[in-house]
């Protein structure tokens, strides 16, 4: 058994038990302070840092700036802006943080490490990209820190997020603020009036986007969308394809792999039936979406669905969260993503029915690859920053991480930031708060579980040159073939060329090492 096959039962053994069990209240007062607090961001640049000694508790970080870089969103800043002066009021220490666009927060970072620039003392990035930081040192292993930190109460964390996002080759360096799997919403008033179930396979999302599309679905009058997914090159976009090719593509269990195959590195997004399968259903969403989908984001998405103008979307965790107080509230329903009754053959590259055999983790003969796209936003600390600044930056870290901190912020819908502890999928009492009700709380929730507990969970590409694969690459053939620039033959041969290409100058032998370590395969 692999060990992420391990973490998927021990997940759901500790969702069931801690379920049995009361848990723990999250105080507001723990957050009333923060909501009102001035955002302590600037985009200018970071401050310059200055050590000062612990006094106190409150001036354990007194003269300690602290420079953070991370997205601009203006998700996933928001809770770190909004929430520093609460932590300067507790430690003295002064946080800064700076925010730039997703394309540039790697780059931005790895010339900041690798240069020995060292501007900043921590990063809240893509936990994907640890292969390209942990090898030459960039990072500052956290092991011992979080196994011995009770602000943080790493054991609480859920195993998934704490072992494997936030671990790289045994060792933490990372600690984990969010939690991401992709899942599709859907208008469940609709739906259920029309006594349409939630789709279970890609097929059926076409069919419920094709019915519901170019009708009127919040009574303004004007015709709205079958289907919404954000298509926009550059902006996170390109993780909607491994979703929808995901469950063509592995079927056998997360360690069997859904990017390449584990024997010769050979890519599996290249020229098959099920590439070419996953490329025709995900362009036939164009068809029932909005006239603009393919210069879309998600924050375009996201407000199309919340006033009420499509039937069907895919997204991460933060739909759920946004509904409260919009047209969605009470009318949005989440499901795990849709499966295939096929999969791939992977020697002959043909698409086979699925059974007992190909599909062993089928369920009513739908082979279901719930895809852990990205892994949550999670914060490191720069190895060669200042001493006092690695101890205030960890402490900003664990302090935004906190059960009582995390428990409110992942039910906001501004923050960009999803459940990813035990507490926070059996506390339902913070949802309520934040305005969900709990028949939509539970519904949300269960769909999260659902993902994270399913034996056939896809792993998120998470090996050196991972930007390159997937955000250069990838994300730049899709859009060549959403633009109808390259036809479903050429965009798999680009992809596989560049994936090809990326790998023989990192080293076959290493990046095919590298990528069965992820897994958690046993050769």
């Amino acid at each position: 058994m692999s060990r992420f096959r391990s973490i998927a039962i021990a997940v759901g053994l500790i969702l069931v038990e801690t379920a049995c069990n009361a848990a723990p209240s999250i105080s507001p007062a723990s957050s009333s302070g923060a909501a009102a607090s001035v955002p302590a961001a600037t985009s200018s640049g970071p401050a310059p840092s200055a050590a000062g000694p612990a006094v106190s508790p409150g001036d354990k970080f007194k003269g300690i700036n602290v420079n953070i870089l991370t997205f601009n969103g203006p998700q996933v800043a928001e809770p770190l802006q909004r929430r520093a002066p609460d932590w300067e009021k507790l430690t003295g220490g002064h946080v800064n943080v700076v925010a730039v666009g997703f394309q540039t927060i790697y780059d931005k970072a790895l010339l900041d490490a690798s240069t020995g620039t060292n501007a900043f003392d921590a990063y809240v990035f893509n936990p994907q990209w640890l292969g390209d930081f942990t090898g030459p040192g960039y990072l500052l292993d956290l092991t011992d820190r979080v196994n011995n930190d009770p602000q943080l109460n790493w054991q609480d964390i859920g195993p998934f997020f704490r072992d494997f996002n936030a671990s790289y080759n045994g060792k933490v360096y990372t600690i984990p603020l969010d939690g991401d799997f992709h899942m599709v919403y859907y208008r469940k008033d609709i739906l259920e009036k029309d006594g349409v179930k939630p789709p279970a396979t890609w097929d059926d999302y076409l069919t419920i986007a094709q019915k519901y599309n170019g009708q009127d679905l919040n009574g303004d009058g004007q015709p709205d969308y079958g289907s919404c997914i954000a298509k926009k090159k550059g902006a996170q976009s390109y993780w909607w394809i491994i979703s929808v090719a995901g469950g063509l593509l592995q079927a056998k269990g997360t360690n069997e792999g859904a990017f390449f195959n584990t024997t010769d590195m050979s890519p599996l997004f290249g020229q098959n039936e099920a590439m070419t399968k996953a490329l025709e259903t995900y362009a036939k969403t164009v068809q029932f979406g909005p006239p603009d989908e393919l210069n879309m984001d998600v924050g375009g998405s996201r407000g199309l669905f919340t006033t009420g103008r499509c039937a069907l979307t895919m997204d991460w965790g933060d739909v759920g969260t946004l509904a409260p107080g919009t047209f969605a509230e009470d009318k949005t329903g989440a499901t795990i993503t849709p499966g295939w009754k096929q999969v791939l053959d992977r020697a002959t590259g043909k698409l086979v029915a699925c059974d007992a055999t190909t599909c062993p983790n089928a369920v009513d003969g739908v082979n279901y690859a719930p895809f852990a796209s990205f892994g949550g936003w999670s914060g490191a600390i720069n190895a060669k920053s200042p001493k006092t600044n690695q101890d205030a930056a960890y402490d900003f870290l664990s302090y935004m991480s906190s059960p009582a901190i995390s428990g409110v912020d992942v039910t906001l819908g501004k923050t960009g930031y999803n459940p990813y502890r035990t507490s926070q999928f059996t506390n339902i009492q913070p949802w309520l708060d934040a305005g969900l009700s709990q028949a939509a709380a539970e519904n949300y929730l269960g769909a999260i579980k659902a993902s994270l507990t399913n034996a056939n969970m896809v792993l998120d590409l998470r090996i050196p040159l991972t930007k390159r694969y997937e955000q250069d690459v990838l994300d730049t053939a899709l859009a060549q073939y959403l633009a109808k620039e390259l036809d479903a033959s050429a965009t798999e041969s680009a992809i596989a060329d560049g994936w090809n290409a990326t790998t023989d100058e990192a080293g076959k032998d290493k990046q095919l090492a590298a990528y069965v370590a992820s897994l958690g395969v046993q050769r």
